[in-house]
């Protein structure tokens, strides 16, 4: 796998309509992206003292977060609105190489800040709702 650059790897907002198309979130400074398998413990007297997990059980979800500086693009208002919503939505999780996650999520957390002498920036954070799937490049 070749080395890749950080800022190209993006978080994009789908539109939501009939023909889905997709938007770079603005701003983004940093992205990133978790990947979570719950396990489903097994162990028995008969393990010989060692744990045992349940192959393929449990439940799996995508994190993703990120943090930029408010720009006041189209793809942040949509983001904003979605948040307020509390809406399930599609988005999609782009690498340099080409390869992506993508699949619907929900805004769990929007966060504002700024200092006296500084600029506007935002944190997000995403959780998945159901099968997110992964295309390589």
């Amino acid at each position: 796998m070749a080395v890749e650059k950080g800022r190209a790897f993006l978080l994009k907002i789908g539109d939501g309509g009939g023909t889905e198309t997709f938007d770079v979130v603005g701003g983004m400074r940093s992205t990133s992206l978790r990947i979570n398998n719950e396990t489903v413990d097994v162990t028995n007297k008969t393990s010989g003292g060692w744990r045992e997990l349940l192959s393929g059980a449990g439940i799996r979800h995508i994190s993703l977060s990120g943090g930029g500086i408010f720009t006041d693009s189209a793809s942040e208002g949509l983001l904003q609105a979605k948040a307020l919503a509390s809406s399930v939505d599609n988005y999609e999780i782009v690498f340099e190489s080409g390869a992506k996650f993508s699949g619907a999520f929900q805004v769990t957390s929007l966060e504002y800040s700024g200092d006296y002498n500084g600029e506007r920036t935002y944190n997000i954070s995403l959780e998945s709702s159901g099968v997110v799937t992964y295309v390589s490049a």
